[in-house]
């Protein structure tokens, strides 16, 4: 009998009573994607994938401590699934113990759904964004621009078993849908990515019309030297800076001062202020629109995460409140260690608190400064400080006197998004959007557009 002609919990209960360790936890992830790509304004490809992912956590008590083992494989069979509960658990007895060892997580009521078939996509989550692709693609072509880009949806449902009694469940959909617009000769070029769960509220229509704007506004040319600038980042951008900060904001890292929120001399900087404006960064697994899994999935242990975490409730957590520092990332191992909240990150970042102002009400009031459209190539320079570097691209469009006035050169920006935070001026209207840079690794966000008054363009880059 095949993997796919075996239900998902059958798997999981099948590993779990073949199991001869101490403990086992066993994670089935169904996994089904269907996407679109198009190029020069007309369809190139599309199809439908799935698969199933079956990881093996077995867990050996020693008296040294309790050691775990990790082995995980995809299409496994039902014949081939006493040889990888053995292969978790020989690689166990194999290991020391493990740092991180804790009790299996009990206590939480068994997911209703446990026993039911898992949730898949399909290419019918286009039918209606199909037909409006196609449209945005004459009216691309009347307009004398050319579209380029993909659509990707997908569906994850992961079941979850412990030999501590857990039965959970948790069905993930995610899509995302990136644009490029270009002129005929490649001169002129503009992006726009969003993020959503089912394609119902994605309005191809708009995003080439905005994209339209941005190509007519690098008809003008301009190049500007390197320096700090006013500078206006779209939510996209903003996601990309803060998703890292997010990334970056381990407790016991913080704790042992290996990172910009460790405290001089000791200690986090839990309770100091951020920021002066009224901003909150937080996640929550209920968050409408940017739902997540309400319990920790963790197929391998590091950092603040922890397989012995596996099935720990979450829940909605501040990470910043109000512009103060109120939470980092912890798994029960590392709480214990820095006196921190348990808190386990969370699959989604929001930040709200800025004014009801949307980027063009921004973009209005600003005498003079840089509207930027995307960041990308992101890499760490100082961890001491999150300094970060990367590059501008798509777009960057000088704003004078309230208007667009033109395109100007790329950029490569050297900036802390936590120092960002600390100097932004203005906060616009938070809204859900797609990252950029980290769009294949996390996409439920939700942020506003930031006024940063100084924004550090390093040096100047001629790329696209």
């Amino acid at each position: 009998m095949s993997a796919r002609t075996t239900k998902p919990h059958e798997i999981v209960e099948r590993a779990l009573e073949l199991s001869r360790s101490d403990g086992c936890v066993v994670i089935a992830d169904e996994h089904s994607s269907a996407n679109l790509r198009w190029a020069g304004n007309a369809l190139t490809t599309n199809g439908v994938t799935r698969g199933r992912t079956l990881t093996v956590i077995a867990t050996v008590d020693g008296a040294q401590g309790t050691a775990s083992g990790v082995v995980s494989r995809s299409a496994v069979t039902v014949d081939e699934l006493e040889p990888l509960v053995r292969a978790a658990e020989t690689a166990a007895r194999g290991t020391g113990p493990a740092e991180d060892a804790q009790p299996l997580v009990t206590g939480v009521d068994p997911s209703p759904e446990f026993t039911e078939a898992p949730a898949e996509t399909t290419s019918a989550v286009f039918a209606d964004f199909a037909p409006a692709l196609g449209e945005a693609f004459a009216r691309a072509r009347a307009g004398g621009r050319e579209l380029y880009g993909f659509a990707n949806h997908e569906m994850v449902s992961t079941y979850l078993g412990t030999s501590a009694g857990l039965r959970l469940r948790h069905d993930q959909p995610n899509g995302t849908l990136e644009i490029n617009a270009k002129s005929p000769d490649r001169t002129r070029s503009a992006w726009a990515g969003r993020s959503t769960r089912d394609f119902k509220d994605v309005d191809p229509a708009a995003l080439d019309a905005d994209l339209a704007v941005r190509l007519g506004w690098a008809q003008r040319r301009l190049e500007l030297p390197a320096g700090r600038y006013e500078t206006l980042l779209p939510p996209t951008a903003v996601a990309d800076l803060l998703i890292y900060q997010f990334w970056s904001a381990s407790g016991r890292d913080a704790a042992e001062g290996r990172t910009v929120f460790s405290r001089p001399g000791g200690g986090t900087r839990v309770g100091e202020r951020l920021t002066e404006l009224p901003l909150t960064l937080r996640s929550d697994p209920a968050e409408p629109g940017l739902e997540s899994a309400p319990f920790v999935i963790a197929h391998s242990s590091g950092g603040d995460q922890s397989v012995f975490d596996n099935g720990l409730p979450l829940s909605a957590t501040d990470w910043v409140r109000e512009g103060e520092l109120h939470r980092l990332t912890t798994s029960r191992h590392s709480a214990g260690l820095t006196g921190l909240p348990a808190a386990p990150a969370v699959d989604n970042l929001i930040l709200d608190g800025g004014e009801d102002r949307s980027l063009e009400e921004m973009v209005a009031s600003t005498e003079r400064g840089l509207l930027l459209t995307c960041l990308w190539y992101i890499r760490e320079v100082d961890p001491a400080t999150l300094l970060l570097t990367g590059l501008t691209r798509d777009g960057v469009y000088l704003v004078e006197n309230g208007e667009v006035t033109g395109e100007v050169n790329n950029f490569r920006f050297n900036e802390s998004p936590v120092d960002l935070l600390g100097r932004a001026a203005e906060a616009g209207r938070t809204e859900k959007t797609l990252p950029r840079e980290w769009g294949d690794w996390f996409t439920r966000a939700a942020m506003p557009a930031l006024r940063v008054p100084d924004f550090n363009m390093s040096s100047v880059s001629r790329g696209v």
